[in-house]
C-alpha cells in the first residue's frame, strides 16, 4: 500500500489509525515512519492505536522486551505517551496453539492462547493490553470516543432538521377534521388568519397602506391645482355668465346671480378629482386584500376558499367605494349650495383697511410736501410786520384793511411761489360757525393739486384744514350773510355797507356733502376788493380746470357716489369702468373658490378614510365572518378542498419527521451507552494501570533499551541503524497505517538474519 492511498483514508476525521511496529523495533520507535505519518494526520492522538507485533520473536531480547513493556505502561518517548499500545504475537503461533488444544472454537482458543503466551513473556505489562482481545477493546474505545465527539453534532443537526420540518408542517397545517363542526371551525380560523394579515398590511409598513396617504398628498391636490380656473375667470367668460344669469333685466348694483353661477360652475369641476381619489384608494384596498390573502399560509392550502374570501372582501369594498363617492360629491354640493357672505365681507373689510393704510401713507407724504411748500413760501415772502390778528371790533379790522389797501395799491396783493408760480398765499378772514365771528387765517392755494389750505399763522408748519376745489364751487356771499356778520359789531361803525362785496363762500357740488371737516360751506372775507377779485379769479380758474379734466363722466360718477356709503375720497378710488369693476369682483370670487378648494383638499381625504379605510377594517371583516358562517356545511366542505400538491408535501414532511424522530432517539441511546461504556473502561484501565507482577528492575531495562537505540548498538546482538530503518520501512514487517486492524500484512514466522560484524 503506497503513501497516497494511506493519505486518502487517513485524512478523514473518523478514520482510526493503527501504528504497527515489530517488537524488535520498539527501542527505536521514535524514528519509525508509521508513527511520523500518524502524528501528521492525528497530532493529538485522539484516533490512533499502537500495535507492537511479534513479541514471541523478541522473547530473548531483554532490551526489546523492556521497551515494549515501557510502551505498554505509557512510559515511552514523548511522542508515544499519548497513544494506547497493545502487544500481539505472530498469528501463525496463535493458530498453532489453537490447533494443539483441539478446541472447536479455534478463534477464541487462539486468542486465549495468545494472551497466555504474552503473559509469560511480558510478566510486568498490564494484562488489559495483551492480545487481540485488548486490541478489540482499544478499537471499541476509540470508536466510542469518536461517537462521543460526533454524536452531539449529529444530534444537533438532526434536531435542527426536525425543527425545519416541524415548521413546514405548521405552515401546511394539520389535516382537516372530517366533521361539520371541525370544517366550520377551520373556515373561521382561516378568516381570523386573514384578518390578522389584512390589518398588518393596512396599518403596518410591509403593506401598501402608505399609498393611501400618497394619494391624499400627491395626486388629489395636484388635480385640484390643475383645474382651469384661468379660463373660467377670464373677463369675457365672466361677462357671458353674468349676462346669461341676469336674463332680460340687468343687475342694479352688483352681479350677484352671475357670481353665484360662476361659483357653482367652477366648484362642479372639483367632483371629478374627488371621485378619482376614491377610485385610487379603492384600488389600493383591493391590492391589500389580495396581498393579505396570499400571505395567509392557511388560505394557500385551500385555493377555492381563498378565492371566496377575496370575492367577499372585494364586494364589500365596492359598496364602500360607492358610499365614499356619494360622500365626497355631497361635500362639493354643500359648498356649491351655500356661499357664506362672511368671506366677501372680510375681503371688503381688508380692502378698506388696506386703503386706509394707503391713505395714511399718502397723508404723511402729502403733509411732508405741504410742509415743503410752506417752507418755500416762508422763504419767498417776508413776514408782514405791523399786521396782527383782529380779536376786537370790526372798526379796528377795517382800519387795518384800509391801511393794507393803501400800502398795496402799487403792486400785486397776493404772494406767489413755486417753480411755475403755482402757489398763491395771503391772509383771509374766515367765519367761525361756533362764535359767528371772523378769524384771520393764512391761506395757500396749490393750483396743481387744486387744493386750498389754511393755517393759523404764516409761521405755522402744519395746516389746520384742506379744501378740495375739484369737488366745490365758488359763490358770492348774499347780503343776508353779509348783514348777519355786521350785527355783532359796534353800532358806531362807519356804516353797514362799508365792507359790502368782500365776502365769498365755497360750497360742495353735492348738496349734502361737506367741504371741509363738518362744514357744508366755508365763508371767507377779503381785506380789500382787489384782493377779493384776485382770490376769486385764481379759485375759479382752478375749479374750472379740474372740472374740465373729469369730463362728462363726472355727473354719472357723482350719482354712483351719492347712492353709496363711505367717504368721498374712498369712493373715488373705486373703478369707474364697469368692466374693471367686474374684473375686481371676479378676482374676489376666485379667492373664495381657491379657499373652498383648499378646504376640499383637507376634507375629502377625511371622508374617504371614514367611508373606505375604516369600514374596511371593521365592516368588511364582519361581513366576511357573517358570510362564511351563513353558508352550509356542504358548501364550506366544497370550498375547503385541499390542494393535491400541498397534501403530498405535508405527507412527505410527516414521513421525514417520523424517520428523524426514530433516528434521533436511537442515536441518543447510543450516545448514552457510549458514555457509560467509556466511564466503565476508564475505571477498568485505572485499576489495571500497574502491573500485578512487575519486575523491580524493569524500569532500568526499558530506559537502557531506548538509550541504546538512540546511541547506537551496544552489543553484537543489536540491530544496526540502517538495517533497522530498512526493516521498519519494509511492508513485509507490517509497518503500515490504515483504518482497521486488518490493514497490516502477515509476515513469515522467522527471525531476521544477524547483522554483519
Amino acid at each position: 500500500m503506497d503513501d497516497s492511498m494511506i493519505s486518502e483514508y487517513a485524512q478523514h476525521n473518523d478514520a482510526i489509525l493503527l501504528v504497527i511496529v515489530p517488537a524488535a523495533q520498539a527501542p527505536e520507535i521514535s524514528s519509525t515512519g508509521a508513527l511520523k505519518m500518524a502524528k501528521e494526520y492525528d497530532s493529538e492522538s485522539t484516533r490512533t492505536i499502537g500495535v507492537i507485533s511479534k513479541i514471541d520473536q523478541s522473547a530473548s531480547d531483554s532490551k526489546a522486551l523492556a521497551a515494549v513493556q515501557a510502551l505498554l505502561l505509557n512510559q515511552g518517548p514523548p511522542k508515544t505517551s499519548d497513544i494506547p499500545w497493545v502487544a500481539l504475537i505472530g498469528q501463525s503461533v496463535s493458530i498453532a496453539s489453537a490447533q494443539s488444544g483441539g478446541s472447536e472454537s479455534s478463534l477464541e482458543t487462539a486468542w486465549q492462547a495468545e494472551s497466555e503466551s504474552l503473559k509469560s513473556i511480558l510478566s510486568g505489562a498490564p494484562q488489559s493490553k495483551l492480545g487481540r482481545v485488548a486490541l478489540v477493546d482499544a478499537l471499541a474505545g476509540q470508536i466510542r470516543n469518536r461517537m462521543k465527539l460526533r454524536l452531539p453534532n449529529l444530534l444537533s443537526g438532526l434536531q435542527g432538521k426536525s425543527q425545519v420540518i416541524q415548521d413546514e408542517l405548521v405552515r401546511f397545517g394539520e389535516s382537516m377534521v372530517s366533521s361539520a363542526e371541525g370544517t366550520r371551525a377551520l373556515a373561521l380560523e382561516l378568516c381570523r388568519e386573514f384578518e390578522d394579515k389584512f390589518l398588518q398590511h393596512i396599518t403596518g409598513g410591509e403593506g401598501s397602506g402608505w399609498k393611501i396617504v400618497a394619494s391624499f398628498e400627491g395626486n388629489f391636490p395636484k388635480r385640484l391645482k390643475e383645474l382651469p380656473l384661468d379660463r373660467h375667470f377670464d373677463i369675457s367668460n365672466v361677462k357671458r355668465i353674468v349676462l346669461e344669469a341676469d336674463g332680460y333685466q340687468p343687475y342694479l348694483i352688483s352681479p350677484e346671480k352671475g357670481l353665484r353661477s360662476l361659483i357653482k360652475s367652477v366648484l362642479e369641476m372639483a367632483k371629478e378629482p374627488s371621485r378619482l381619489c376614491v377610485d385610487e384608494v379603492h384600488r389600493v384596498l383591493v391590492n391589500i386584500v389580495s396581498a393579505a390573502a396570499g400571505a395567509t399560509p392557511g388560505l394557500g392550502r385551500y385555493p377555492p376558499f381563498k378565492r371566496e374570501v377575496v370575492a367577499i372582501a372585494s364586494a364589500a369594498l365596492d359598496n364602500f367605494k360607492n358610499e365614499a363617492k356619494k360622500m365626497v360629491v355631497a361635500l362639493v354640493d354643500m359648498e356649491r349650495a351655500f356661499v357664506p357672505p362672511q368671506h366677501f365681507i372680510r375681503l371688503v373689510q381688508r380692502r378698506m383697511e388696506r386703503q386706509r393704510r394707503e391713505e395714511e401713507l399718502k397723508g404723511r407724504s402729502s403733509k411732508k410736501a405741504l410742509e415743503a411748500e410752506q417752507s418755500i413760501l416762508n422763504r419767498a415772502t417776508s413776514p408782514q410786520t405791523g399786521v396782527q390778528q383782529s380779536g376786537g371790533s370790526l372798526k379796528s379790522t377795517k382800519d387795518k384793511t384800509n391801511q393794507q389797501d393803501k400800502d398795496s395799491q402799487g403792486g400785486p396783493i397776493l404772494k406767489t411761489a413755486g417753480p411755475e408760480g403755482e402757489l398763491t398765499a395771503g391772509y383771509l378772514l374766515k367765519k367761525s360757525g361756533k362764535t359767528n365771528g371772523w378769524s384771520r387765517r393764512w391761506f395757500v392755494l396749490n393750483e396743481k393739486t387744486a387744493k386750498l389750505m389754511y393755517a393759523k399763522k404764516q409761521e405755522d408748519r402744519l395746516f389746520r384744514g384742506t379744501i378740495t376745489l375739484a369737488e366745490c364751487s365758488i359763490e358770492e356771499a348774499s347780503d343776508d350773510e353779509e348783514g348777519s356778520s355786521k350785527r355783532s359789531k359796534d353800532k358806531k361803525s362807519n356804516g353797514p355797507d362799508s365792507s359790502k362785496g368782500l365776502v365769498f363762500k365755497i360750497t360742495s357740488k353735492v348738496p349734502y356733502k361737506t367741504v371741509m371737516k363738518a362744514h357744508s360751506a366755508v365763508i371767507l372775507k377779503a381785506e380789500s376788493v382787489a384782493e377779493k377779485n384776485e382770490w376769486l379769479n385764481k379759485l375759479s380758474n382752478v375749479v374750472q380746470s379740474s372740472a374740465g379734466s373729469q369730463g362728462k363722466g363726472e355727473s354719472g360718477h357723482s350719482l354712483r357716489q351719492s347712492l353709496s356709503e363711505g367717504s368721498l375720497d374712498t369712493m373715488t378710488r373705486r373703478p369707474a369702468d364697469p368692466e374693471e369693476e367686474l374684473r375686481w369682483m371676479s378676482q374676489e370670487v376666485r379667492g373664495y373658490i381657491e379657499a373652498v378648494l383648499n378646504s376640499l383638499a383637507a376634507n375629502v381625504p377625511k371622508a374617504v378614510v371614514l367611508c373606505q379605510v375604516e369600514k374596511a377594517k371593521e365592516d368588511m371583516l364582519n361581513q366576511l365572518y357573517s358570510s362564511i358562517s351563513s353558508q352550509s356545511s356542504a358548501k364550506i366542505e366544497e370550498l375547503l378542498q385541499e390542494d393535491r400538491n400541498v397534501k403530498h408535501k405535508r405527507e412527505k414532511y410527516q414521513k421525514q419527521a417520523s424517520l428523524l424522530s426514530k433516528l434521533t432517539r436511537q442515536l441518543s441511546i447510543h450516545d448514552n451507552r457510549a458514555s457509560a461504556a467509556s466511564n466503565w473502561s476508564d475505571n477498568t484501565n485505572g485499576a489495571e494501570s500497574s502491573p500485578r507482577t512487575a519486575d523491580p528492575s524493569s524500569g532500568d531495562d526499558w530506559r537502557s533499551a531506548f538509550n541504546a537505540a538512540a546511541n547506537g548498538p551496544t552489543d553484537t546482538s543489536g540491530f544496526g541503524t540502517s538495517h533497522s530503518r530498512r526493516y521498519n520501512d519494509s511492508a513485509q514487517n507490517g509497518d503500515v497505517s490504515s483504518r482497521s486492524s486488518s490493514a497490516g500484512r502477515r509476515t513469515a514466522n522467522r527471525l531476521p538474519p544477524a547483522p554483519p560484524r
